[in-house]
């Protein structure tokens, strides 16, 4: 069984719905990765456009088949509109150990709404607790 560390750096999105009619949305994502869930900045004024750059961390193990990505529209005194989700399949990065910043989906229903960059990084628990001398290099 693999167990380690998943580092997910929220780039940014592309041609996202703007669910703002009379001006620019205020997009957010929250992302989830079995029970662990985070939640990014709130990109103000960005619109269909946003950029993060940010990076998140999660403990995981190969039983987090997927990394889930949900789009918000951070609303003022009401709810927060969904603009929609995106689904990265995390097989190949357990694999790979290194996803470079890559353009995933964004679906509504059935239906494309854009796309969200995303890099993702797997280091295997081993790796992370293999300490070495302190005399190391000198």
């Amino acid at each position: 069984m693999v167990h380690g560390t998943l580092e997910m750096l929220l780039v940014g999105a592309k041609r996202l719905e703007n669910t703002d009619y009379l001006c620019n949305m205020d997009p957010y994502a929250i992302l989830k990765c079995r029970s662990q869930e985070q939640r990014s900045s709130i990109a103000s004024g960005k619109g269909s456009n946003p950029e993060w750059n940010e990076n998140f961390v999660f403990t995981v193990s190969d039983r987090a088949t997927e990394l889930l990505i949900k789009l918000l529209d951070s609303d003022t005194g009401s709810t927060d509109d969904f603009v929609g989700e995106s689904t990265i399949p995390l097989e190949a990065l357990y694999t790979e150990g290194t996803i470079s910043p890559n353009a995933y989906n964004v679906v509504k229903g059935e239906h494309y709404y854009g796309e969200i960059k995303v890099g993702l990084t797997f280091t295997p628990e081993d790796v992370l607790h293999r300490g070495l001398p302190k005399d190391f290099g000198g």
